[in-house]
């Protein structure tokens, strides 16, 4: 895999979240002051594994509130293809599930978001995405690797902990280090038989 160098501007594409997130007004907060009223923009990273999926459960239940901007970054290695951004199979797949997330976001917590596609090693376009946005946090989840294979194999999380200067980052524990049970419930028990 070719290293990103640090200096060089990489590859992007914005991704088009659906209109079946209803359009509503600005929640009124005239209670509030300050950095509450403007809302903060909160960086997840996202991918398709469940602990990614884990991390952004615990993003909007413990850590996003109203009025919040939920940024979704997807990072796409860029040795998987040479130009994987532009690949329409690849976005589409991509654009899915942001779609899916970003429905859920708004379900959940009412916050809006915005989704990114980036192409180049995640930890590096993480943190770059995060010099960009300024977020009030960076938050991913682990692979639940053990110390000595994320040391010998590198971690995304990891790095991103160590480099991110612009917001601090918040590691979220895999699934299978937090217990089995997902943070949100979508299931609805049934009404006890007489």
């Amino acid at each position: 895999m070719e290293a990103l160098p640090e200096d060089e501007e990489y590859s992007f594409r914005e991704v088009v979240l659906p209109s079946l997130i209803p359009v509503v007004q600005e929640p009124e907060l005239e209670r509030e002051s300050g950095e509450r009223r403007r809302g903060r923009d909160v960086i997840v990273a996202v991918d398709h594994g469940p602990n990614s999926k884990h991390a952004f459960d615990w993003a909007l239940v413990h850590f996003c509130r109203l009025a919040d901007t939920l940024h979704l970054v997807h990072a796409v290695s860029s040795s998987f293809s040479l130009q994987c951004v532009k690949n329409d199979v690849v976005y589409e797949t991509s654009q899915a599930l942001m779609e899916k997330l970003a429905i859920e976001a708004y379900q959940v917590a009412m916050v809006k978001s915005v989704a990114r596609i980036v192409e180049g090693d995640a930890g590096k376009v993480i943190c770059k995405e995060a010099e960009k946005v300024k977020p009030a946090a960076v938050i991913v989840g682990t692979r639940g690797r053990s110390l000595v294979r994320s040391v010998l194999q590198g971690s995304v999380s990891e790095y991103c902990f160590h480099n991110c200067k612009s917001a601090p980052v918040i590691i979220v524990p895999g699934k299978a280090e937090a217990g089995d049970e997902s943070i949100v419930d979508w299931t609805r028990s049934e009404d006890p038989k007489p």
